[in-house]
């Protein structure tokens, strides 16, 4: 009996072997070198028919997991409590998959990304820039485009050289002049210009007079001399009065001129004044041609005076021209005949022809009215305040 179970306890043991092979379910698998491991110890169950066991035992319990190459791939709910659904255990864990490649994983996965723009953006892609042009208000420009590529900045080197790229090529200094010479050629032109606005005589009830009434300056656009020139007689007798004007102009607007000077006055009876002259000259608005200055006479005296034209085209040669000229005075001057407040007023309507430019005869018909102490002057010396007249005249320029 002794010998039978000698001779059968190989077989029992050969047998007990391939049970535990045919249960192992990684045999054919090649399996990484253990490092550090004892021998573990001989089943003392081998070959025994063992009962079911009443929970599923790991089937990778006492592998050696490498640590993996690459990570693994992220839970898409990580971060998440997933505290009803069980973790899935990975079947392959500890096992060499060569050939299979790793997968890349989301570094950001469970990350909050919403405070974190993306590497490289477009800062205005998905943005509405219709609030932010870079050009004048409320006009759309290529810059408001979401699609408009990125523009790198300007390189340093760019704004690095002379401010004109020609000072390069022929000379800063060289090139200095040619500009000096550029400007005042075609930017500060001197020119001379000579007006005459009334050049006539006129008919009134009394008297027949004649005057004439010329300007003209010199310089440039900003800055001018100025001189202007006024005289009236009697037809049946001399001159009487010369009035003679030295300003200098400037530009203060693209419209007005500020005037400042001397104005002497020359008289028949030898009573010379001298004024000093403060203006102002341009167009206003409406294209009236206005003329207004102050007088502050070597006596004292302070008096002003306003011009005011306008040209009413009827035809591009026939012109219809009003005119206003008002007089006034700070106090009452006997010896000129001159009272204190509004001392005048001419008011007059002239049609001129143009044959050229700068030649146009003309007729018209003024009034004129003396006021306050002015007229009780007048009428101290047998003349009339109120006067009505017809003219004819010419006005030139060149």
């Amino acid at each position: 009996m002794n010998r039978l179970a000698v001779a059968l306890a190989p077989l029992i043991l050969a047998a007990g072997a391939f049970s535990a092979q045919a249960q192992d379910p990684h045999a054919g698998h090649t399996m990484p070198p253990r490092t550090q491991q004892a021998k573990p110890a001989p089943d003392p169950h081998a070959g025994h028919q063992s009962p079911a066991p009443a929970a599923a035992q790991d089937p990778h319990a006492g592998h050696v997991t490498p640590p993996p190459q690459t990570p693994p791939v992220s839970d898409p709910h990580a971060g998440h409590q997933a505290s009803a659904q069980p973790a899935t255990v990975d079947p392959h864990a500890g096992h060499d998959m060569p050939t299979t490649p790793p997968v890349q994983a989301d570094p950001h996965a469970g990350h909050d990304m919403s405070a974190t723009p993306p590497a490289q953006a477009d800062p205005h892609a998905g943005h509405d820039m219709s609030a932010m042009s870079m050009g004048p208000p409320d006009v759309p420009t290529s810059a408001d485009n979401p699609g408009r590529p990125p523009e790198d900045p300007l390189p340093a080197a760019a704004l690095g050289g002379p401010a004109h790229a020609a000072d390069l090529v022929f000379g800063a200094e060289t090139m200095a002049a040619a500009r000096q010479t550029l400007v005042r050629e075609n930017g500060d032109i001197r020119t001379t210009a000579v007006i005459v606005d009334r050049l006539e005589a006129g008919f009134g009830d009394e008297d027949e007079t004649w005057l004439w009434d010329v300007q003209g300056w010199t310089g440039g656009d900003i800055n001018r001399f100025w001189w202007k020139s006024e005289g009236e007689g009697d037809l049946d007798g001399g001159l009487e009065e010369v009035e003679l004007q030295a300003l200098y102009s400037r530009a203060v607007t693209p419209f007005w001129d500020v005037q400042a000077g001397v104005r002497q006055d020359f008289r028949a009876d030898g009573d010379d004044t001298t004024h000093l002259v403060l203006g102002l000259q341009g167009l206003a608005p409406y294209w009236w041609e206005v003329d207004a200055a102050a007088f502050l006479s070597t006596e004292g005296d302070l008096t002003a005076r306003v011009e005011a034209e306008y040209d009413q085209r009827i035809t591009q040669r026939l012109i219809l021209q009003p005119r206003l000229e008002i007089d006034l005075s700070a106090s009452d001057i006997p010896e000129l005949e001159i009272g204190s407040g509004l001392t005048s007023v001419e008011a007059g309507l002239r049609l001129r022809y143009e044959f050229r430019k700068e030649f146009a005869p003309y007729v018209g018909v003024e009034w004129s009215r003396a006021f306050g102490n002015t007229a009780d002057y007048i009428e101290a010396r047998g003349g009339d305040p109120e006067d009505i007249r017809f003219v004819v005249g010419l006005k030139a320029w060149f």
